[in-house]
């Protein structure tokens, strides 16, 4: 009896250490959670709690967890230039709340345009924003060239394309300002073929089937971008696509116009750079 009573009480005092450290191990999870939690804040972050945050180095050395990952196309995967920092991966923007108040004057002319909808220009609708939204965002440098591409994007016919990322030679400021019809591909340096500014052309223009390759530069891309945008919508409203109300499409193509105009302002997202 006494020897069983003995075996009880040895098993017992074993349960009670293994309990115990399992309780010591908790409690420093707990603490642990503790101190990664109340030293995050908004002004202070902190960086283990968010991986985003981390320099471009440090998060190498983790796993990734939180976050998001921009996949990059094979036109934006240059090398930093050298003698040059980094600029931050990551942009703190405070989101700003902004009402809206409807223009009676346009959503009336947007009614009458879309009891029969089309792409004629007569209509005080579509009048209204060649003047002050498509014009002046397609008009480049290069007038003539920017008649041809305002021409392609009404006609639907205009062609955006990056530019292939490969071991080819770059060519130099003073070179050539379109890469001709066979189609020669490389990251290039060179004039913006809309703007006559030098600058990293990463993506390309073809008017049509046949003719020439443009080089453009980011803002000019922006620039097309936002005009391709709003004629794509529109095209969708007369083609029936679009099943929101007449209020919902209205505002749609109020984004759209003021994508049109910050564009032209020479704003663009960094993902077109």
């Amino acid at each position: 009896m006494v020897n069983e009573a003995n075996v009880k009480q040895a098993a017992a005092e074993k349960q009670l250490k293994e309990a115990q450290g399992k309780i010591d191990v908790l409690q420093a999870e707990v603490t642990a959670l503790k101190t990664l939690v109340l030293t995050s804040t908004p002004s202070s972050p902190n960086r283990q709690l968010h991986p985003q945050l981390q320099s471009p180095g440090t998060r190498g050395a983790h796993k990734h967890v939180g976050g998001h990952i921009r996949n990059k196309s094979a036109s934006g995967a240059f090398p930093p230039s050298p003698g040059k920092s980094e600029p931050s991966s990551v942009s703190v923007q405070h989101a700003t709340k902004e009402d809206r108040e409807m223009d009676s004057i346009l959503y009336a002319e947007f009614l009458m345009w879309k009891e029969k909808p089309s792409l004629d220009r007569s209509s005080a609708f579509l009048s209204r924003i060649y003047r002050e939204d498509i014009g002046p965002c397609l008009s480049f440098t290069r007038s003539e060239l920017s008649q041809l591409v305002q021409s392609a994007v009404e006609n639907n016919l205009l062609t955006i394309e990056p530019v292939a990322m490969s071991a080819l030679p770059m060519v130099k400021a003073s070179a050539v300002e379109c890469g001709g019809p066979n189609g020669f591909r490389a990251a290039i340096e060179t004039k913006c073929a809309l703007s006559g500014m030098s600058r990293l052309c990463r993506h390309r223009i073809k008017l049509g089937d046949m003719g020439s390759y443009y080089y453009i530069s980011p803002s000019s891309r922006a620039r097309i971008t936002a005009v391709c945008n709003f004629f794509t919508y529109i095209r969708y409203i007369q083609q029936g696509l679009v099943r929101h109300d007449a209020e919902q499409m209205f505002w749609e193509v109020m984004r759209l116009r003021r994508e049109m105009t910050v564009a032209k302002l020479g704003f663009y997202p960094t993902d077109q750079g």
